[in-house]
């Protein structure tokens, strides 16, 4: 054996790593199979090659289900940062070498109020290079899936990921906000006097009981020993904004945008309820922010977007 021979780079074949990358982030073969739009046989098969190749099973039958083997863990997170390194070096390179902005996808959870949503992105328009961002809107089930298939660069949310989600990701803190409560000028004169207790039986458009904010709100008003008098409940927050400047009920939105609100509605503040909490999150695959659009989003969000809104005592 010549010294070429024995200094040969051992090569892993792509295809069947990225097969087997989705085949773990999708849970199954089926489910990848739609994603890959391959059949189950052909999947197999190519898992079947790069186990040959590693020497190591990648995957156990757990029941009817698929789980990784304790080297198809470190192999899924090598591939993990593979692709993910792939698709920032090609969104890199087309963005730059076309002279085009750059893209920043990014999704929005419905509940996450729009006013709050453009506070964040700002900073993203504001860079030196031009950035061309990409919104959609949906439910956070959906909006994760298509942040494992990298459609997004980060998702919008106003909670964690929820606990037991098959994807991996990473939340990122942007900070919290107290709320405070509004409503159309004839009611916020009424209900201001004697606030908080003067929410007892008022009119009240609230958002639906599934929400993080609804939580916090229904747990405050026990504490107040209020019960206020829900008129509506509605998902989407914008929708909660325009019945609340039609006059219907109070409603409540992040204090950090409550000039945007009263002056965009045309609403007055009824009163404040600093020990609810609203948090806000972008989440991402990457352990670490790199996206420079993103970044800026997190930096500007801490160091000034919610610097002045810091919980109290």
């Amino acid at each position: 054996m010549n010294d070429r021979t024995q200094a040969r780079v051992e090569w892993v074949n792509y295809h069947h790593l990225l097969y087997f990358w989705v085949v773990a982030r999708e849970g199954g073969l089926v489910p990848a199979g739609k994603v890959l739009l391959l059949s189950h046989p052909t999947l197999s098969a190519q898992i079947h090659a790069l186990e040959d190749h590693l020497g190591e099973k990648l995957f156990t039958k757990v029941g009817r289900k698929l789980a990784l083997t304790d080297v198809g863990r470190v192999v899924f997170r090598y591939a993990d940062e593979i692709f993910t390194l792939g698709r920032e070096m090609i969104d890199t390179v087309k963005g730059r070498s076309t002279g085009q902005p750059v893209r920043l996808d990014v999704g929005v959870v419905d509940v996450v109020p729009k006013l709050v949503v453009r506070r964040l992105l700002q900073p993203a328009l504001s860079l030196p290079e031009p950035v061309k961002i990409v919104c959609c809107e949906g439910s956070y089930e959906k909006l994760l899936a298509d942040l494992a298939l990298h459609t997004l660069d980060i998702v919008i949310a106003d909670s964690p990921v929820p606990s037991g989600s098959s994807v991996r990701a990473f939340n990122h803190l942007l900070g919290e906000t107290g709320v405070t409560l509004f409503g159309a000028r004839s009611l916020a004169s009424t209900f201001k006097r004697g606030f908080p207790q003067s929410l007892d039986g008022a009119p009240m458009v609230l958002p639906l009981e599934s929400t993080a904010l609804r939580r916090a709100l229904n747990q405050w008003f026990d504490r107040q020993g209020v019960k206020p008098r829900v008129v509506a409940e509605i998902e989407d927050s914008a929708l909660i904004k325009v019945f609340g400047a039609d006059g219907v009920g109070i409603f409540a939105a992040p204090a950090v945008v409550q000039r945007e609100v009263c002056r965009q509605y045309g609403v007055s503040v009824v009163g404040h309820a600093h020990e609810v909490r609203e948090r806000f999150y972008a989440v991402s695959v990457e352990r670490r922010l790199k996206h420079p659009a993103v970044v800026a989003i997190s930096d500007v969000a801490r160091q000034e977007l919610f610097a002045t809104d810091r919980p109290r005592a």
